[in-house]
């Protein structure tokens, strides 16, 4: 079992950053692979992030892509996801995942992650 807990969102003014942690507890942090997620009203839980177990391994969604970093320490049991020039769209509440994925594809699919935190909102106004 793995506990996460998000935090660092809040408000920020379109062009501003916001860095976002994820902290786990529970069994061996670096077995896993994370993943950042995250849904606007109305819409579906998309893919942000994603990073393997060691961290050498990074995938982004394009509308991320150059604006996003996803991090992971795995001495400190965290991961976080740095980001900057943010937009009105990127207005959503952010949830950070763990799984044991194989392969790269399984990064996008949040049905292939097995623990989930409770979010965190991420307003961003224009």
């Amino acid at each position: 079992q793995v506990q996460l807990v998000e935090s660092g969102g809040g408000l920020v003014q379109a062009g501003g950053s916001l860095r976002l942690s994820c902290a786990a507890s529970g069994r061996a942090f670096s077995t896993y692979a994370m993943g950042w997620f995250r849904q606007a009203p109305g819409k579906e839980r998309e893919f942000v992030a994603g990073i393997s177990r060691s961290g050498i391994s990074i995938y982004y969604a394009d509308s991320v892509k150059g604006r996003f970093t996803i991090s992971r320490d795995n001495a400190k049991n965290t991961v976080a996801l740095q980001m900057n020039s943010l937009k009105p769209e990127d207005t959503a509440v952010y949830y950070c995942a763990a799984g044991s994925l194989s392969f790269s594809v399984y990064y996008y699919n949040p049905q292939r992650y097995d623990y989930w935190g409770q979010g965190t909102q991420v307003t961003v106004s224009s």
